[in-house]
């Protein structure tokens, strides 16, 4: 979908944000991420090894079925990567789910959909970087875990500043260092197997002990999908994902939509298969686990342990520790894109907008959300249940986001694009104060002159995006009452916030619909 600006100096400003190589100055993001680099941040986000700290609480739960666990819930978030692609390419913007929103159901819905997925991605890297100093404490316990905490954040935050392709090697190499250790993990089990035997049923980690259970295997994929959250974060770089001037093309918003894609599921194998062999190898049955909570939470070291030596487990200990450190980097570099983009719109404050001339990145807006993530990371690292408070409100927003994301794709395709333009903007196209997504006349134009996004399909833009909503809601009800309850309170501060922007642009006679 070609971006070109618009009539007069908003649509001037819009083609330079919009463009390919653009002037920093000019608020313009660099288009110089490669397919790689955009899996990269996705993979460390979610990070390969996540189901190593809730390993233990999901084969109690499923009975024992942990990997088939893993595989409904990658054909579950598949809704919502596919979502994602079908979004991407009617709005390749910074932004994320918030853009889509905007486009498919709304300014107000875009608004909602930004704000609770601030909630996610301000929460999940305080999570991480917590993960990691606890961790880091663990194997220098002379050294407090804020401390840690806090170091962590100045590390990521430093190498997010300067600039998005130092910060993607950086991860690169830490990710190559997790698949390594994953790597070491798989064939030291395959090892032990193939000498010893797996101690129970090789299908055990798909049918569970003891009978399936539908209902034990359905109330852990309700668990599981949090794993994946984070592959979303890609879309946030669809403004400097590399391109022509336009950001079409093979190194445009396709390369976006197949990292997306993509990233889902190489997470859904590598999930897979390490929670197989690690069920094959537990030295207790699931049942034994869930009559023993405590030691849920370190099953799968206590398996490395038992079945390869401690080494196995003080290695998956590391690079679980190093990894959280850069999962949070690539979501605080995500917040600062939605935090840039919405800024961009005036609904949050104008400074944010801005981007480095140096290094190209929205610096105000990775320094507010590294502030907010340090402060919670920081206050939960001295209090004792501080993980736990914090890992138990962190999915409500990102589930919130993905149903209005999904919603979108619905208004979008068979309500607004049918319209010939979306009603937002003067002109009739989506602009903001720099003329975002403001075509020459105003629309949203796809590849052969349709609408973004081509024409409507009921399997693609009504089928899919009904089934993920469904999975949605169907986690959001499973979630505990203490995330239900704070992402209730950030909806309605967030309906308040926009009740009041949207008085003051009546008063200002600029309410744009």
């Amino acid at each position: 979908m070609p971006v070109t600006g618009g009539g007069g100096e908003e649509g001037a400003a819009g083609g330079a944000a919009g463009g390919g190589g653009g002037s920093a100055a000019t608020g313009a993001l660099r288009r110089t991420l490669t397919f790689r680099d955009l899996l990269v941040y996705g993979l460390l986000f979610i990070a390969p090894m996540a189901p190593v700290g809730i390993f233990g609480a999901l084969q109690a739960t499923s009975h024992g079925a942990v990997t088939l666990v893993y595989l409904v819930a990658t054909v579950a978030m598949a809704f919502t990567a596919f979502s994602y692609a079908q979004m991407v390419r009617v709005a390749p913007r910074a932004g994320s789910v918030y853009t889509y929103a905007r486009v498919g159901l709304g300014e107000g819905a875009g608004f909602v959909a930004g704000w609770m997925a601030m909630l996610d991605y301000l929460l999940i890297p305080a999570v991480a970087y917590l993960f990691s100093g606890i961790a880091l404490h663990a194997l220098v316990p002379s050294v407090h875990p804020w401390v840690w905490t806090a170091l962590a954040v100045a590390v990521t935050t430093l190498l997010n500043l300067s600039g998005v392709r130092t910060a993607a090697r950086a991860g690169f190499a830490v990710l190559a260092m997790e698949i390594v250790v994953l790597a070491v993990f798989v064939v030291s089990a395959v090892v032990e197997l193939v000498v010893h035997g797996a101690p129970r049923g090789w299908a055990e980690p798909l049918t569970g002990e003891g009978g399936f259970s539908a209902g034990a295997v359905l109330a852990a994929v309700s668990v599981a999908v949090l794993s994946y959250l984070g592959f979303d974060a890609i879309a946030s770089f669809a403004e400097e994902a590399g391109g022509g001037e336009d950001g079409r093309g093979p190194g445009g918003p396709d390369r976006v939509a197949r990292a997306v894609l993509s990233c889902l599921v190489v997470a859904g194998v590598l999930f897979a298969v390490q929670t197989y062999l690690a069920a094959l190898l537990m030295p207790v049955s699931a049942a034994e686990l869930a009559a023993r909570p405590a030691e849920q939470g370190a099953a799968f070291y206590a398996t490395a342990d038992s079945a390869v030596g401690r080494w196995l487990q003080d290695l998956v200990a590391v690079s679980k520790a190093v990894g959280a450190a850069f999962a949070a980097l690539a979501g605080q570099a995500a917040a600062g894109r939605l935090l840039f983009a919405m800024a961009r719109d005036r609904r949050l404050p104008g400074a944010m907008s801005k981007v480095d001339a140096g290094s190209g990145v929205p610096r105000r807006a990775l320094l507010g959300a590294a502030l907010v993530t340090l402060v919670a990371a920081v206050g939960a690292a001295r209090r004792d249940d501080g993980l736990a408070q914090l890992s138990s409100i962190v999915n409500v927003g990102a589930l919130t986001a993905f149903g209005l994301l999904h919603a979108s794709v619905i208004g979008w395709f068979w309500i607004r694009g049918r319209r010939g333009r979306p009603p937002l903007g003067r002109g009739g196209g989506l602009v903001g104060r720099s003329g975002e997504l403001g075509g020459r006349s105003g629309e949203l134009v796809g590849r052969s002159g349709e609408l973004g996004g081509g024409p409507p399909s009921v399997l693609r833009h009504a089928v899919v995006p009904l089934l993920g909503l469904a999975v949605v809601v169907a986690v959001v009800v499973e979630a505990s009452a203490t995330a239900q309850l704070v992402g209730g309170v950030w909806l309605v501060s967030g309906l308040v916030v926009l009740a009041v922007q949207h008085g003051g642009r009546a008063r200002a006679g600029g309410v744009r619909g």
